[in-house]
């Protein structure tokens, strides 16, 4: 864990001061995947990997009864959260916290061990030990309620040179598309048996998946 917080402080030492204006134009599907959470009156909602906390409050103006809550391994990233969830005035609905998605006490965080909705965008792409990740955050998930994935997929209907020169250019940030991500989805559902479901965004740029928890 320590070795991966302080490659994340590192690169978003500074990136995180542009991170919303430069990402929005590549990291496709997060608004629709927010679009989609269908939070319940009064519901809780964690994202890991939050980063600077702009999915968070694109989720508490479409809910503004939800609880929110955050996660992240880089305490850069969550400095520019905090600042950014106060100056939009739900400060007072979210609780974020660092921690290390692979493995992190939910109950010690936020005196809570489930939610209703838990989401990663673009996060399990940085995540060396996604799996791990993607089992914590099924962990997280309440009976009956949802696990939302959406992060960059294989690209399969576009280019290969398109393919190639994307995949190079995100090796240099640290991000690397998980192939395995639609099979792990669907071993997860079994493991905790849930119902996974998943779907390629914009000709496979990008992959949109979860679980429906029992």
């Amino acid at each position: 864990m320590s070795d991966h917080k302080g490659l994340m402080d590192g690169v978003y030492r500074y990136q995180r001061h542009i991170y919303d204006l430069t990402r929005k134009y590549y990291l496709l599907g997060r608004d629709g995947l927010i679009a989609d959470l269908d939070v319940p009156a009064g519901g809780a909602v964690l994202e890991i990997g939050c980063g600077t906390g702009r999915n968070l409050i694109a989720v508490g103006k479409a809910w503004p009864r939800a609880a929110l809550y955050g996660v992240d391994i880089s305490e850069a990233m969550l400095a520019t959260a905090r600042a950014c969830v106060a100056k939009a005035g739900i400060g007072d609905r979210v609780t974020l916290a660092q921690g290390d998605a692979c493995g992190f006490d939910a109950q010690a965080l936020f005196g809570r061990a489930t939610f209703d909705r838990v989401f990663i965008s673009y996060a399990l792409s940085m995540i060396p030990n996604w799996e791990a990740a993607l089992r914590q955050a099924a962990r997280c998930v309440a009976p009956g309620g949802r696990l939302e994935i959406v992060d960059f997929g294989q690209q399969e209907r576009l280019p290969g040179l398109w393919k190639r020169a994307l995949f190079g250019w995100l090796g240099a940030f640290h991000v690397s598309p998980r192939a395995g991500l639609h099979a792990a989805v669907e071993r997860l559902a079994q493991d905790v048996g849930g119902v996974a479901q998943s779907r390629a965004l914009y000709r496979g740029y990008a992959m949109r998946g979860g679980l429906i928890r029992a």
